[in-house]
């Protein structure tokens, strides 16, 4: 006989309409990956459940097992049908939310699971990249009000045009479950994942990183488009429109996490350091220096579906110039065969593709009045023997574009400086 993980109070008390708070819960695929995992991310939406909430579910597929049946698809075409590979790869979701719901239901509390479509979530018809157009979680909130846990799968949705299934492309579960949460008016979403929070930088590249207690959504915003992979940024911009408290927090303990929210208590100058290596630069050279060019290069970007970042144009000189941008290395083969065409079409005399990139982005609301803060960072670029390539600033943020061999020595130079000496 199986042991289960001790949740709240013992056996199946009785449903009573107590609810103190209704709470969104989202578990990534690490949470998830196996049935030990199961059961305790069941004990912890249980022990929340019998806390006297209403409770809603929103789950990833288990482990890398979206990953296997990309995989699993490319062995049989390289060119998959992308309706068809939105109806693959919606299954590791189906099938974790139904194991979640079957491992509440072994501790007593009702608990019913729902695909993206059963739930309401209605989308775009972009097969791979839907957008959230509405939800009508109408089968949700009739659940919530019987008193059960309700289980959604996350990442995928339905186009009330094509009658197909879709998927939101990576990270969308977070969308799907901070979407939800504004939908059935939640009072916070909590966002499960294998680390303890956001933390001031990567951990991973910079030891002396430390997990912050707070941050504002704009901030979060500003990390996650700047590669920041803690939550995927159109969630954050679900929770500012709907100014829903969002808490990144581990599924492997109970400990407090990140609160992502309106205001803080405090605005730091600087409050984390994000970076992306993931992406490429093309550079258009001797482009005619005239106006309508910069339209010719970028609308056919657009067309073609490749997400332009940064963008620098150099001096004129003899009534030509150089233009480079930053697209995601993904992109960079449809970008390269765009610029090509366009090139020709406007006279420039060719393009050159840079995948040996790397975009470091520092970003504090403190920046908004305080002065000096982009000499201080190109200062300590420049001790650090690091060159800068291209420039992109907000009014929180300031991003670089450098060397991707240099990274590690520019986090922990900048991280040293601008956040160690001011924590």
């Amino acid at each position: 006989m199986k042991e289960w993980p001790k949740c709240g109070t013992s056996g199946g008390a009785s449903y009573t309409p107590r609810y103190m708070l209704l709470v969104v819960q989202k578990f990534g695929g690490t949470s998830l990956a196996d049935a030990d995992r199961i059961r305790k991310v069941a004990c912890r939406v249980v022990e929340t459940y019998r806390a006297g909430n209403n409770v809603v579910v929103v789950v990833s597929a288990m482990g890398k097992s979206t990953d296997a049946l990309v995989n699993l698809a490319t062995e049989i075409t390289d060119t998959p049908h992308p309706r068809e590979m939105d109806m693959l790869l919606t299954a590791g979701e189906r099938i974790s939310m139904a194991l979640v719901a079957m491992a509440i239901e072994a501790h007593g509390v009702p608990a019913v699971s729902f695909t993206g479509s059963q739930a309401g979530i209605l989308t775009t018809a972009d097969h791979g990249r839907a957008e959230i157009l509405d939800i009508r979680a109408f089968r949700v909130q009739e659940s919530l009000d019987e008193g059960k846990v309700a289980i959604v799968a996350g990442f995928q949705g339905v186009s009330p045009d094509s009658k197909d299934v879709t998927t939101l492309g990576r990270g969308g579960s977070d969308a799907t479950a901070v979407a939800l949460a504004a939908s059935l008016g939640a009072d916070l979403c909590e966002i499960y994942t294998d680390v303890d929070g956001v933390f001031t930088a990567d951990p991973r590249v910079e030891l002396a990183a430390r997990k912050l207690e707070e941050l504002t959504f704009e901030e979060m915003l500003e990390l996650a488009n700047a590669g920041a992979g803690v939550l995927m940024p159109r969630s954050v911009e679900f929770g500012i429109r709907y100014n829903i408290p969002i808490h990144v927090r581990s599924s492997f303990h109970d400990g407090e996490g990140t609160w992502v929210k309106e205001e803080t208590m405090e605005e730091p100058i600087i409050r984390a350091i994000a970076h992306d290596d993931s992406g490429a630069k093309l550079t258009v050279h001797g482009v005619p220096d005239q106006p309508g060019i910069a339209a010719a290069v970028f609308e056919p970007m657009g067309a073609a579906g490749v997400n332009v970042d940064m963008i620098v144009q150099n001096v004129s000189s003899q009534g030509v110039t150089d233009i480079s941008f930053t697209v995601p290395a993904s992109s960079a083969d449809a970008a390269v065969e765009v610029a090509e065409r366009v090139a020709s079409e406007i006279g420039a005399t060719g393009v050159d593709l840079d995948k040996g990139i790397s975009k470091i982005t520092v970003v504090g609301a403190g920046m908004k009045s305080e002065s000096g803060v982009a000499a201080e960072m190109f200062g300590i670029l420049s001790a650090s023997g690091v060159n800068i390539e291209m420039i992109s600033t907000s009014t929180i943020r300031i991003s670089c574009i450098i060397r991707s061999e240099d990274t590690q020595t520019a986090i922990e130079a900048l991280h040293r400086e601008l956040i160690g000496e001011r924590s």
